[in-house]
Order: structure tokens, then sequence, then C-alpha cells
């Protein structure tokens, strides 16, 4: 609740009905967004216009890693001995992994602030043997202009399986 006699900044005061902590959050969103600035608008793209692609490297240290950030500790993605047990090739990485760095890319080539909405379909998954980088690229291309919003329609690979289906997002223009 705002104390009486003080007048909130018209920025905070969400924030400052929150308490001091939330403000913080507000804070360091807000400071993300001032950094995000210097990307380009995509006012400049036409249909068709194919983005360069960008190749992540994966690899299982990277996999245990993302784990221990998301919790996601499934011994499909860690364990190749479970993993082969229940049918899979090797140890596998985790969709949202996979999903994160495409969305990684789509941010980067839009600016982060720009884009409106991103969905994929998983259809294969992401093979990682143990010892080995193993690649995901990713590509774009303009696939849509409609008033505000610039559709581009994605593609990601994995030694040259397509392992996302569907990859779609929304960006500002």
């Amino acid at each position: 609740m705002r104390e009486s006699g003080r007048k909130c900044s018209p920025n905070l005061s969400k924030c400052n009905r929150l308490g001091p902590f939330r403000s913080v959050v507000w804070k360091r969103v807000n400071c993300f967004r001032v950094a995000n600035l210097g990307v380009p608008q995509m006012s400049k793209y036409e249909m068709g216009q194919e983005f360069p692609s960008k190749t992540f490297l994966l690899n299982r240290a990277k996999l245990i890693r993302y784990a221990n950030a998301s919790g996601d500790h499934h011994p499909a993605h860690v364990d190749e001995t479970f993993a082969k047990s229940v049918g899979l090739e090797n140890v596998i990485a985790q969709g949202m992994y996979t999903m994160g760095l495409v969305g990684q890319y789509v941010s980067q080539i839009a600016g982060s602030q720009n884009v409106k909405q991103f969905s994929v379909r998983f259809v294969r998954p992401v093979v990682v043997p143990d010892g080995v980088d193993v690649d995901l690229t990713v590509c774009a291309v303009v696939d849509g202009i409609d008033g505000e919003t610039i559709s581009l329609a994605i593609t990601a690979t994995s030694g040259g399986v397509e392992v996302l289906g569907l990859a779609r997002a929304k960006v500002a223009r």
C-alpha cells in the first residue's frame, strides 16, 4: 500500500505498491529494454527475405548446465544408459533448451522487445552423444507482412535433420 501523502513516480507506481523487491525487478527489466534499443527496426525487410543462419553447439556439459538451471533433470537428458533403455539413440537435449536457443536467434535478428509471438512443435529430438559437439542450425525467412507485424518461418536442424516443425515468430516492424 502507498503511504498517505507520498506520491509515486508514474513509472514506478505499480512497483511501489507491490513492495521494494518488485521495484528492483522492474528497474532491471527496464534496463534490459534500454540495452536493446540499438537493434534495427524490422520495417526494412521484404517478403521472402532470408536471414543468415546461426549454428549453436550443444554438448553434454551444456545439457547438464541447462538441467541445473531449469530443474529438468530427467535421466534421458543426462544418463546414456537410461536413454538407451527407453529406446532413444543416446542422450537427448531438453526440448525447452532447443526452443530457447531458437528464441535467442529470433531475439538477435529482431530485437527481444520486438518479439510478439513465438511457437514451435517438437518433431525430433536433438541427440547428443558423449564427447561430441552437436550442431543446432537455425535460419528464418520472412513469410508474411501484415500491418505492424512481420511473420517469420523458422527452420531448426541438427545433423541435417529437422528437429522443430511449425516454428514461427511474429515480430513488430
